[in-house]
C-alpha cells in the first residue's frame, strides 16, 4: 500500500495535498475521484453510534440513526472488565460497518481530576493504569470488525469550564505519570487509527499545535502510527498545527485552513515535506478504511441489546447493603418511587448522545422479572424542576406505608451534567433529598438505585438500608437494574473513582475551574485515592470499592522471587475463594508503594487488576507480573522512567483502603542517575550518599568540631544538615578557601558517581 500511496502523491496538486488535511462537510473527510482517494465518515459515540441522518441538524445532536447505545465510560469503567469492554467494542464496530462509518471518536482516556467536570461520565477513571486498560481493550474491540477509532481528548482536558482556551499549567512529572500514562498505554496497547487533540492550552501550547505532545511523545516516544485529528473546531492557527504533527482539521473549514497551507509552501513558512508527511498518513487512513469496508452487513440489534444488558449490570456498583435486604424476594408489595424509574437517564448529554435501538424502564423491567410481586409506583418528584412538590411526596408517603419495600430511584436530570459545561455541586436535586427524607421516616426498608454520570454527596445515606449506584447505564439500564435486585444477578462492579463526602475533600477542590484562561494543577500527582490517602481523609467510598450478594477469602500470597532488577519481572500469585453460596465476579486489585524514596511519591497506586468468576465455595489463582513501570517514577532532569533501588510493597485487596495480603520486593535499579555536587550543595545531600558520607567527619575535624559531633551527633548534624558547602568558607575563618572547595566538589563528584561499589 505504501507504494500506491507514492504513487498517488505524487499526481497531487498543492492545492489537493492541503485540501486533504481538512474534513469535506461536519463529519466526512475529502476524496480524490480522479485518483480513486475515497471520502470517509466519522461519527461521534464512545458508548454508541451517533451518525446522522441524511438532511438532519447540522451538529446531528437530534435526528441519528437509531443504535445501541451501551453504558458510558464512567460505568463500564466500573465493570473492571477488560473482555466485556472489548466485547462492546466489537459490537460497536459491527454497527459502525452496517451505517459505513469508517470511525468512531472515542474512547474518552481524560483523568478524572474533579467529579465536577460536567463531561466524567464520559471518561474511564481517576486512575491512569485503570484508565489506559479500559481505553485499549475498547480500541482493540472495535478494530477488531475493520473499524478505526479517535482517542480523546489529547491531553489534559479535565474541565468544560472554557475548555476551548483555558491554559491547563501541569508540571512534567504529573503530566507523565497521571494525565499522559492515561493515553499512553491505550496508544501502545491498541493502536488507534486516530488520537484526537483537546481544545485546551498546556502550558502556553494549544493542544492541536504542541510539537512535544503530538511528535515528540505521541508518535517519537509511543511509536503512534496514524493520525491526529483535531477536536471539532479546535484548530488555533492552521500552519502551526500541522507543523507540530495535526493531519486533519475537522469540520470543514471552508477552505479557510487549505488557503493557509498552500500560501505557506509557496512563501516557504512551511516545508512541503512536512504537508507530504501528513498527506501520506491521510492516505493510508482512507485507503486503509475503504479496504476493510464491508459494505453494509447487518449488526443483530437483538444480541447487542443482551450485551448491553450485561454490560449495565456489571457497570452497576452495589454501595450499601444493611442487613442484606438486597436481594429482594419474588412476592410481596414494593413501591416503586421516583420519575427515574419510568423515564430512564441512561446516558449522558452533548455529542455522545445516542438515539438508542429499544429503551428499557426499569419498572416494567422489575414488573417481568418478579411476576409475583405486587408494584406500587409514585413519581415522588418532577424531573423538570428541583423545587420540592408536597402533594406528590404525601402521596409516595402512603405507598411507601403500604408496601414492604421501597425502591427509590434518584439521581442527577440531565441539566446537571454534560458536555459543555460543568457541575457546581455534588448534591441531587432538592425534590428528591426531601423524598429520600420523608419516604424514609415511615417505611425504614428503603433502597435507592442512582442515575447519574459522576458521584454525588450522600447526606441521606444512613436513611437507606441500601444504595445501588447505577451510572448511565445505557438503553438496557431497566433491566439490569431488574436483574441485581432481584438477584438473578450479583452485583460485581467497583468504583472506578472515589465519591467524597463533600466537594471540599476532593484533590482540585481550591484550583477548580481555575481563574480566567488559566487552571493551575497544584495537586500535582495527588489525584483521587493518592490525594485521600496522603491527606488521610476518608472518602464516602474509597477507589475500588464494591458489595456482592457472597463474599471472597484471600489466601496463599506467593512471589516467584524477592528480589530483582528493573530489568526484570516478578509474577505475584494468591488465591481467592468464594466463601458464600451464591456464584460471584470479584475484582483483585494490586497496588505497589515504594517504602522509601527520595521523591515524592503516592502512598499507593494501582499496577494490577483481575476480575474473575467463581462458584460457591470454589478457589482461583490469581496472577499478575510486574515489570518496570510498576516500581518507577518519571525522572524530569533523566526524561525517563527511573527506578529506585529499594525496596516495594506489593498489596492486594479488595478496594484501595481494604488491603488484604501485602509482601515486600527488593528492587535494584539498574540505571544509575549522575550525582553533582556543586558550591550550594549541602552537607545533608553529603550525607545521604554512602560514598561521600564520611567527608562530613573529615570536615568536622578539620574545624575542630569532631569531639562536639562527638558529645551531641544528633543536634549537630541537625544544625549542619542544611547549611551549603560554600558556608565552610567562612565558618572556616581561613581554614578553607574557595580553592579547596573547587578541589573537593571535583572529588566528590569523582567518588560519589564512580563504577563499582
Amino acid at each position: 500500500m505504501r507504494e500506491k500511496i507514492k504513487e498517488i502523491l505524487s499526481q497531487m496538486t498543492l492545492e489537493e495535498k492541503a485540501g486533504l488535511c481538512s474534513g469535506a462537510d461536519f463529519w466526512s473527510t475529502k476524496g480524490i475521484d480522479r485518483l480513486g482517494v475515497p471520502s470517509v465518515m466519522m461519527t461521534d459515540g464512545p458508548h454508541g453510534l451517533r451518525k446522522q441522518r441524511e438532511g438532519a441538524d447540522h451538529l446531528g445532536l437530534h435526528d441519528s440513526v437509531p443504535a445501541t447505545c451501551f453504558p458510558s465510560a464512567a460505568g463500564l469503567a466500573s465493570s473492571w472488565n477488560r473482555d466485556l469492554i472489548w466485547r462492546v467494542g466489537e459490537a460497536l464496530g459491527e454497527e459502525c460497518q452496517a451505517e459505513n462509518v469508517a470511525v468512531l471518536l472515542g474512547p474518552g482516556a481524560n483523568i478524572k481530576r474533579s467529579p465536577l467536570c460536567g463531561r466524567n461520565f464520559e471518561y474511564f477513571s481517576e486512575d491512569p493504569y485503570l484508565s489506559s486498560e479500559m481505553a485499549a481493550h475498547h480500541i482493540k474491540g472495535v478494530q477488531s470488525k475493520g473499524v478505526g477509532t479517535s482517542l480523546k481528548h489529547f491531553a489534559a482536558n479535565n474541565q468544560e469550564h472554557r475548555r476551548m482556551s483555558v491554559d491547563a499549567i501541569v508540571d512534567e512529572r504529573t503530566l507523565r505519570e497521571i494525565y499522559l500514562a492515561s493515553f499512553e498505554g491505550a496508544v501502545k496497547q491498541g493502536q488507534p487509527w486516530s488520537v484526537m487533540s483537546s481544545y485546551n492550552r498546556i502550558n502556553g501550547t494549544y493542544a492541536s499545535e504542541n510539537d512535544w505532545l503530538l511528535n515528540k511523545v505521541l508518535r517519537d516516544e509511543w511509536g503512534f502510527e496514524g493520525f491526529v485529528v483535531s477536536d471539532w473546531g479546535a484548530v488555533n492557527e492552521r500552519v502551526d498545527a500541522l507543523r507540530a504533527g495535526l493531519e486533519l482539521e475537522m469540520p470543514a473549514s471552508a477552505g479557510i485552513g487549505d488557503a493557509k497551507i498552500v500560501a505557506a509552501v509557496k512563501s516557504g513558512e512551511l516545508a512541503e515535506e512536512v504537508l507530504d508527511r501528513a498527506v501520506e498518513r491521510m492516505l493510508m487512513f482512507a485507503l486503509q478504511a475503504e479496504e476493510k469496508n464491508q459494505k453494509g452487513p447487518k449488526a443483530d440489534l437483538a444480541a447487542h441489546h443482551r450485551l448491553a444488558r450485561e454490560a449495565a449490570r456489571e457497570s452497576m456498583v452495589l454501595l450499601r447493603n444493611q442487613n442484606a435486604i438486597l436481594p429482594l424476594a419474588k412476592q410481596g408489595t414494593v413501591a416503586v418511587l421516583g420519575e427515574f424509574a419510568k423515564k430512564p437517564r441512561y446516558q449522558g448529554g452533548g455529542s455522545s448522545h445516542v438515539n438508542p435501538t429499544q429503551l428499557d424502564e426499569a419498572l416494567a423491567e422489575m414488573s417481568k422479572t418478579a411476576a409475583g410481586v405486587h408494584f406500587l409506583y409514585a413519581p415522588g418528584y418532577e424531573l423538570d424542576r428541583d423545587e420540592t412538590n408536597d402533594a406528590l411526596i404525601r402521596e409516595a408517603c402512603e405507598l411507601a406505608t403500604r408496601a414492604d419495600v421501597v425502591v427509590l430511584f434518584a439521581g442527577l436530570p440531565d441539566r446537571y451534567e454534560s458536555e459543555g459545561y460543568d457541575r457546581t455541586h455534588l448534591a441531587i436535586p432538592a425534590s428528591q433529598q426531601a423524598l429520600i427524607e420523608a419516604v424514609s421516616a415511615v417505611q425504614n426498608r428503603l433502597i435507592v438505585v442512582l442515575s447519574n454520570g459522576a458521584p454525588v454527596e450522600m447526606p441521606w445515606l444512613d436513611k437507606t438500608q441500601a444504595v445501588l449506584e447505577g451510572y448511565l447505564g445505557g438503553q438496557a439500564f431497566g433491566g439490569a437494574v431488574a436483574d441485581l435486585l432481584f438477584g438473578d444477578a450479583n452485583p460485581s462492579g467497583k468504583l472506578a473513582e472515589t465519591f467524597p463526602a463533600k466537594l471540599s475533600d476532593t484533590p482540585a477542590y481550591l484550583n477548580f475551574p481555575g481563574e480566567g484562561d488559566k487552571v493551575e494543577y497544584r495537586e500535582g500527582l495527588f489525584v483521587g485515592y493518592r490525594h485521600y490517602d496522603a491527606t488521610e481523609r476518608e472518602p464516602l467510598f474509597p477507589f475500588g470499592f464494591g458489595l456482592s450478594y457472597t463474599w471472597f477469602a484471600y489466601s496463599h500470597l506467593a512471589t516467584d522471587k524477592t528480589s530483582l532488577t528493573d530489568r526484570d519481572t516478578a509474577r505475584v500469585s494468591l488465591q481467592v475463594q468464594n466463601m458464600g453460596t451464591r456464584a460471584g465476579q470479584e475484582i483483585v486489585q494490586l497496588y505497589v508503594r515504594a517504602m522509601n524514596s527520595s521523591v515524592i511519591r503516592p502512598q499507593k497506586e494501582l499496577k494490577g487488576f483481575q476480575k474473575i468468576h467463581l462458584e460457591p465455595g470454589e478457589t482461583k489463582t490469581v496472577t499478575f507480573t510486574l515489570d518496570k513501570r510498576a516500581f518507577a517514577y518519571y525522572d524530569v532532569d533523566l526524561h525517563d522512567w527511573f527506578v529506585e533501588s529499594g525496596n516495594y510493597e506489593v498489596l492486594l485487596g479488595r478496594s484501595s483502603r481494604d488491603i488484604e495480603l501485602g509482601t515486600v520486593l527488593e528492587v535494584q535499579g539498574t540505571r544509575r542517575k549522575t550525582i553533582v555536587f556543586h558550591r550550594n550543595s549541602t552537607v545533608g545531600d553529603l550525607l545521604e550518599n554512602a560514598r561521600t558520607a564520611g567527608k562530613v567527619k573529615e570536615y568536622m575535624d578539620a574545624f575542630g568540631l569532631g569531639d562536639v559531633l562527638g558529645d551531641n551527633p544528633e543536634m549537630m548534624l541537625a544544625m549542619m544538615k542544611y547549611m551549603p558547602l560554600r558556608a565552610m568558607i567562612g565558618f572556616g575563618q581561613g581554614k578553607y578557601t574557595e580553592e579547596m572547595l573547587v578541589r573537593d566538589l571535583q572529588q566528590l563528584n569523582e567518588l560519589a558517581n564512580a563504577e563499582g561499589e
